[in-house]
């Protein structure tokens, strides 16, 4: 039985976690758990699962690093959002266990620092991104050495077919409406302007050792393959399921097995898949993002803080849709070509680039600026 804790348990990627062991109880088992600021359902969820926890909002990173260092888990679930998700990680692998991830910033920010510490552990990371968690699965089955290219799929969000005279007036509720998923404020957001397509390239990029030009997106709505791998001779190899967020979780959870589990298996039959080019001239961050990954350093950190200070700006109204990508190309003119060989580097280049955000962000809309 696997001994499990689940950091943002309360979350999209948190609770289907917890619905995984609800279901499965002979496989697994909780003794840890973290939340926000949601301390009546940590609470509740503790009682049920009889274990440790931790409120982030009040006992902060030495919370989390307590319960991490308390409980004899065998792995840990990132479900944190965000930037916060880093410091996580790093102390679960720092004690030397499993990382089930799903902080793509963990990644996107600090991959060198962390790979270095998970091996010097000798723990493992197991991406969780239904997209990373498909490569993952199809490099192990036909060998990295064989694969010429790999290619990730996006939904193409809420907005696919929009002219740019329709993004211009995008709101809010339009945009955390998402066709096929059901996830975070931020990531739906994301998801909306392929930010979030432009970080999971950056983070293909990193776990799986391969240059920008070898990673492709193919928009395709109905988000039943997950990546694709093209292997030397030409051909195509696809995950496909249902978009159901608790496949990838078991995959990472059950690793390196293939087990039996609960979930509805796809039904090929009376399904229709579509695929489309990305719009990157409408969808600009995309681009932006292909461009952080080829210069590395500190691009990668300067993208992701500089995305996050728009979208949270753009959910509070303090600036417009088609700004969330001007503000994160307006921060990417500055030199960000520092090797960020440190986390105190890494932090350093994250407030630098959410400062520059929010100068920005200031000057846009009259003098409002977003944490």
């Amino acid at each position: 039985m696997k001994k499990i804790i689940v950091l943002g348990c309360t979350g999209s990627i948190g609770s289907q976690t917890l619905d995984i062991v609800r279901n499965m109880k002979n496989d697994f088992s909780i003794v840890g758990l973290s939340a926000g600021h949601n301390k009546k359902e940590l609470e509740k969820l503790c009682n049920e699962f009889n274990c440790k926890g931790t409120l982030y909002s009040e006992e902060g990173i030495l919370g989390i690093e307590k319960l991490v260092s308390s409980c004899d888990a065998d792995i840990a679930i990132n479900g944190i959002a965000g930037a916060a998700g880093l410091k996580p990680s790093v102390l679960v692998l720092q004690a030397g266990m499993d990382l089930a991830l799903a902080n793509k910033e963990t990644v996107v920010m600090a991959w060198p620092i962390v790979k270095k510490i998970a091996k010097e552990h000798k723990a493992n990371i197991i991406p969780v991104d239904s997209e990373h968690s498909a490569i993952f699965s199809l490099l192990n089955q036909t060998g990295e050495k064989n694969i010429d290219e790999i290619i990730i799929t996006a939904s193409g969000g809420p907005f696919r077919e929009f002219s740019d005279e329709q993004l211009n007036n995008v709101t809010v509720e339009q945009a955390l409406h998402h066709p096929t998923w059901n996830m975070g404020k931020k990531i739906t957001i994301d998801s909306s302007t392929l930010a979030n397509k432009g970080l999971e390239v950056i983070e293909a990029c990193r776990l799986f050792n391969v240059s920008a030009e070898k990673v492709k997106v193919v928009v395709h709505p109905q988000s039943l393959i997950h990546s694709l791998v093209r292997t030397k001779n030409g051909m195509l190899y696809a995950q496909i399921s249902n978009p159901d967020m608790r496949h990838p979780i078991f995959d990472a959870l059950t690793w390196p097995e293939i087990k039996g589990n609960y979930l509805e298996p796809f039904n090929l039959a009376g399904n229709s898949m579509t695929f489309f080019p990305p719009r990157l001239d409408s969808f600009p961050l995309l681009k932006y993002a292909y461009e952080c990954a080829r210069k590395s350093n500190c691009y990668t950190i300067a993208f992701n803080a500089a995305n996050e200070i728009a979208v949270n700006a753009f959910i509070e109204k303090k600036c417009t849709y088609q700004q969330i990508s001007q503000i994160v190309n307006e921060v990417l003119q500055d030199d960000w070509s520092e090797n960020p060989d440190s986390l105190e580097k890494i932090y350093s280049a994250d407030k630098k680039s959410r400062n520059k955000a929010n100068s920005v962000l200031v000057s846009k809309n009259g003098g409002y600026g977003c944490q």
